[in-house]
């Protein structure tokens, strides 16, 4: 290899007309510009979405719903869910830390106990918040609650 052979790889370079290079190459004069108009002069730029002064969609799609900043997301673990786990792997307590490493919730998670299915184990139960129905069936199955 010499520097009469270098040639780039195969595929990395495409042969792309070069445009504004005279009459003789068939993309000279306008240069696929057109004719006047901003669009045919240099540094002109269209914002992100505009259609030609028609009415952009983001301006003509209406204004949905409304988004509370201060909203706190749970994660839901239902009380069938729950008698699952401790059956399954024999449990007397269940705290956050059982709850990631079964998978039902990630690290920076809030967890809620929500009161669907039945709970016939003793568990003590330690979340970030209880349903009122999910608080009565651990407490009338002999367990205790703790909110962290």
């Amino acid at each position: 290899m010499n520097l009469s052979n270098l040639r780039p790889a195969e595929g990395s370079t495409k042969n792309k007309k070069r445009i504004g290079r005279g009459q003789g190459s068939g993309r000279g004069g306008t240069s696929t510009r057109g004719h006047k108009g901003a669009g045919s002069r240099s540094g002109h730029k269209t914002k992100i979405g505009f259609e030609g002064g028609q009415m952009p969609l983001q301006r003509r799609v209406p204004k949905v719903g409304f988004k509370n900043i201060n909203r706190v997301e749970y994660v839901g673990v239902n009380l069938d869910v729950l008698q699952e786990l401790v059956t399954k792997h024999n449990l007397t307590t269940v705290d956050f830390e059982t709850l990631r490493t079964h998978g039902l919730a990630s690290k920076n998670d809030l967890v809620k106990v929500l009161g669907r299915g039945e709970l016939s184990a003793k568990v003590d139960v330690q979340a970030h918040a209880f349903s009122a129905t999910a608080q009565k069936a651990i407490e009338a199955a002999g367990g205790s609650i703790v909110k962290i």
